[in-house]
């Protein structure tokens, strides 16, 4: 079994859609670096000059009906930077779930092979968990999200750490995250337990435009880069590399809703770091869009 055959498995099969993140919205971005960034790396889009971005929201179901209220949903923001074009991924916990690829399959094994919201499928996680003790930080995250007022009050991480190539060819470990202008705002459950599917889609949709500072972390030196569970220490230095402002939905909506935001994806100046899940990512992004773009 590959990882996309556990994701549909999880969500079961919805032909044209996603494997996770199935119901999302595109929307027009521009981001204008602070130029903070340039001492670190040449990639074009973090140095001084406006680009034009896409960006696409969605909440992590493969099941495009699922709805959007309630607690512990994860929400995503995924960035196309289109000159040069380079992808950001995040979602709004801080760590991965699992250090690696096969991992990561056990752990939505666990997921899938027992009825949802049964008490064996609670063992399962469970006994994933206790076997996989780094994974306890992400499903703790992942079980306390607060409810989002809007995908514009939601702090996003993209999880996995990246390379910053300087202009001085000094090779750095950096991880992103994105820190919404409009604060941090939160509902209860209770708040929103009538929400359907869309309903933050269409909140924010209406509240546009709206604006996300790109805040950098450098590792230290002893900082886990080939575990996407480990957060590094709060106090690592951090640099504020540009403000992202989204504009207004783009115009052909279908166009970039089939296209693949992938993290791996890259402009000269980033390269991948050593984490063997953000390597395999690009294998399984590629195999569910080939799947979608099939019909199945």
């Amino acid at each position: 079994m590959t990882v996309v055959d556990a994701m549909e498995r999880m969500s079961g099969l919805h032909p044209g859609f996603r494997r996770a993140h199935a119901l999302g919205r595109c929307y027009d971005a521009v981001f204008t670096p602070s130029g903070a960034a340039a001492a670190y790396t040449t990639a074009e889009h973090l140095a001084a000059e406006p680009t034009p971005a896409i960006v696409r929201y969605s909440n992590t179901a493969g099941d495009p009906g699922e709805p959007d209220g309630g607690a512990t949903v994860v929400r995503g923001m995924s960035v196309k930077f289109l000159s040069p074009e380079t992808d950001l991924v995040s979602l709004n916990v801080p760590v991965f779930m699992a250090s690696t690829p096969a991992k990561f399959l056990d752990m939505t094994r666990a997921l899938t092979d027992k009825p949802r919201d049964s008490q064996e499928r609670a063992d399962a996680v469970i006994a994933f968990i206790t076997a996989n003790p780094e994974s306890v930080n992400a499903f703790q995250e992942a079980a306390t999200i607060p409810v989002p007022e809007s995908y514009a009050t939601i702090r996003f991480w993209a999880q996995h750490a990246f390379v910053w190539v300087g202009p001085d060819g000094v090779r750095r470990f950096v991880r992103y995250r994105w820190e919404p202008e409009a604060g941090l705002r939160h509902l209860t459950a209770a708040d929103t337990a009538d929400w359907g599917p869309g309903h933050l889609l269409d909140e924010v949709t209406e509240r546009l435009p709206v604006s996300f500072r790109l805040m950098v972390q450098f590792a230290g030196p002893e900082d886990p880069t080939a575990d996407p569970t480990q957060a590094w220490p709060s106090d690592r230095p951090e640099i504020d590399a540009g403000r992202l402002v989204i504009s207004k939905p783009v115009a052909d909506q279908e166009f970039w809703d089939r296209s693949v935001f992938d993290p791996t994806r890259l402009t000269d100046g980033i390269e991948l770091s050593d984490d063997p899940v953000l390597a395999y990512r690009k294998r399984a992004y590629a195999e569910g869009h080939r799947r979608r773009a099939a019909g199945h």
